[in-house]
């Protein structure tokens, strides 16, 4: 008799625990609609009034398609004007190509300026040379015109640890360089002909965009980053200035009231596909307390997936290494 009670109990315990589960999906399903419908409207109701929208570019730039897709729905809205706010050390050159290419789509539309805001350096200049006008704070980092392949060679330490990696390929150049073997000269001439084809490709765009002569394109172009206040000197940008120079500039070139309220647009994506490593990173450390140690934990796993998602030619500043 006692243990029929006690299953009777147990059933009641797990009916109970699958109910209130069963009103926990629904809630969530629920909340996901609503917050879905909620994204929708507002998106409608932002593309259908006047404003001035704002594009935030930051961090490290790759092919985003989302990003292309917004900017594309930015030129069918109701948008005045376009004001892209800047703060990347570049990128892959393809990536900064996309975006380049989909800046200067939404220019033909409308009117935009681009804000740097603490860095627009390589693939973040080829951001910033997609607007029609370019502001930047005295003290932000412009330029870094130039293209770099990385790769390690770590052919020494597998000597160390005798190791040898081995392969059988079709010709010598294929999967070269590949790391593990010293790197043959004509694998160097290889690789260097990217970089100098794509290095071309850039300076070519702030040649056009810029309007320099062969000498001042020379001075801006071997690597170097630039204050603002260099940078204007340099003909790099136009102003100094932050959102509100901007903002003055679109009233007085191109009739866009100033009193116009500034959207922030945003794409759909949800971040790198190693976001739910971040979260998880961050998650583990706040429940056991550390908050500060869990935003810490969430900005150095971004960084170094970021780092870690770029492959080929880079457009992107780095701060030399100091020994």
């Amino acid at each position: 008799m006692s243990l029929d009670v006690d299953q009777i109990v147990d059933r009641r315990r797990l009916r109970r625990k699958l109910t209130f589960w069963r009103v926990v999906g629904v809630l969530a399903v629920v909340a996901a609609v609503a917050v879905g419908s909620y994204v929708a409207v507002g998106r409608a109701v932002l593309a259908s009034s006047p404003h001035v929208a704002r594009v935030v570019i930051g961090g490290i730039i790759r092919n985003d398609r989302d990003r292309v897709k917004m900017l594309e729905e930015i030129g069918r809205s109701n948008a005045r004007a376009v004001i892209v706010s800047i703060d990347s050390p570049g990128g892959t050159v393809t990536g900064a190509e996309q975006l380049y290419d989909a800046l200067r789509q939404l220019a033909a539309k409308k009117p935009v300026v681009a804000v740097v805001e603490g860095m627009a350096a390589s693939g973040g200049y080829i951001a910033a040379i997609g607007s029609d006008h370019i502001v930047s704070r005295r003290n932000a980092m412009v330029g870094s015109i130039g293209v770099i392949f990385q790769f390690p060679n770590v052919t020494d330490l597998l000597g160390k640890i005798g190791v040898t990696v081995e392969d059988i390929k079709s010709s010598p150049l294929k999967a070269a360089p590949n790391g593990y073997q010293p790197t043959s000269p004509e694998a160097r001439a290889a690789i260097n002909s990217l970089v100098v084809d794509s290095y071309g490709w850039f300076k070519g765009l702030v040649s056009e965009r810029r309007k320099l002569s062969d000498a001042r394109l020379a001075e801006v172009s071997d690597g170097r980053v630039f204050t603002g206040h260099q940078g204007l000197a340099l003909q790099l940008v136009d102003e100094l200035g932050d959102e509100r120079t901007a903002r003055a500039w679109l009233a007085r070139e191109k009739g866009v009231p100033e009193n116009l309220r500034v959207r922030t647009w945003k794409s759909e994506s949800m971040g790198s596909e190693f976001g739910w490593l971040r979260g998880a990173a961050g998650a583990i450390a706040s429940a056991l307390g550390f908050d500060t140690v869990a935003g810490i934990l969430s900005q150095a796993t971004q960084a170094a997936f970021e780092k870690a998602q770029l492959d080929g030619l880079l457009a992107l500043w780095q701060a030399p290494a100091q020994n």
